[in-house]
């Protein structure tokens, strides 16, 4: 019987959730049966435990501050011929606590005892803290 796994993966260029949430939406071409996909050269050998409830932790600016679920990967096949694995997430990106996080490549597992929680609905109008502070803050323990 599959665990449950998630990734952790850095989200380059972005400033904000509100950021890769309009580039999912409105301009990337990544797409499988109406959802993106985030593409990846290698395919994760924990497919079946990533695929019962995993999800991909973003790490914005230096802050790990959003999650997607997973709900599928599919082959993509480059115009160059190459493997690529496309991990199709839900559009909703759910806000989590700010952790801070070293720069790493590619994507990491991640345990689910180690992610941090989802924020609860009375946070989700906070307002956004820059990211200094909010990691800052994340490092002292309290946010």
């Amino acid at each position: 019987m599959a665990g449950t796994i998630h990734l952790i993966k850095l989200s380059v260029g972005s400033d904000s959730v509100e950021q890769i949430e309009d580039w999912q939406q409105n301009r990337s071409k990544q797409r499988a049966n109406e959802h993106y996909f985030h593409l990846t050269r290698m395919w994760p050998k924990r497919e079946a435990d990533l695929l019962n409830g995993g999800s991909i932790y973003w790490v914005i600016k230096g802050l790990l501050q959003a999650r997607q679920k997973i709900i599928g990967l599919e082959e993509i096949i480059g115009d160059d011929g190459i493997r690529r694995c496309g991990i199709v997430l839900e559009p909703e990106l759910i806000r989590t606590a700010t952790v801070p996080k070293r720069p790493f490549q590619g994507w990491r597992y991640l345990k689910p005892e180690d992610a941090p929680p989802d924020l609860g609905k009375s946070r989700l109008n906070d307002d956004t803290l820059p990211p200094e502070l909010a990691g800052a803050l994340a490092e002292i323990g309290v946010l």
